[in-house]
């Protein structure tokens, strides 16, 4: 991924509905979700939904798969893995393992 690509998938992401969308898209894998249930679950009027769908897919980080009668949103997770290398890539000086954060610890049961 190129510098102005990273920004063109970030300022689709630097939006809060849009980001929730794709978040949404994220945990129903790739399955996707049908336009319907995704403005269920956003609460966002259709034709806002639309608006901020379009911007994700011209970002590259949705596409929409045809399903018999149905229009299907999927997140385009290499799009999405694409811009966390970018981001990583020199992360640590080049050392990503020093880079993860420390596992969370589990509360223990009383």
């Amino acid at each position: 991924m190129e510098l102005h690509e990273a920004v063109n998938t970030l300022s689709a992401l630097a939006q809060d509905a849009r980001l929730g969308i794709f978040r949404l898209l994220v945990e129903a894998g790739p399955a996707g979700l049908p336009v319907g249930r995704i403005g269920k679950v956003v609460k966002i009027p259709p034709a806002t939904l639309s608006f901020h769908l379009a911007q994700l897919k011209h970002a590259g980080l949705v596409h929409a798969e045809r399903r018999g009668r149905q229009l299907i949103n999927v997140a385009d997770f290499a799009r999405m893995n694409a811009l966390v290398t970018y981001l990583t890539e020199n992360c640590c000086g080049g050392d990503p393992a020093a880079c993860c954060p420390p596992p969370k610890r589990r509360k223990k049961s009383r």
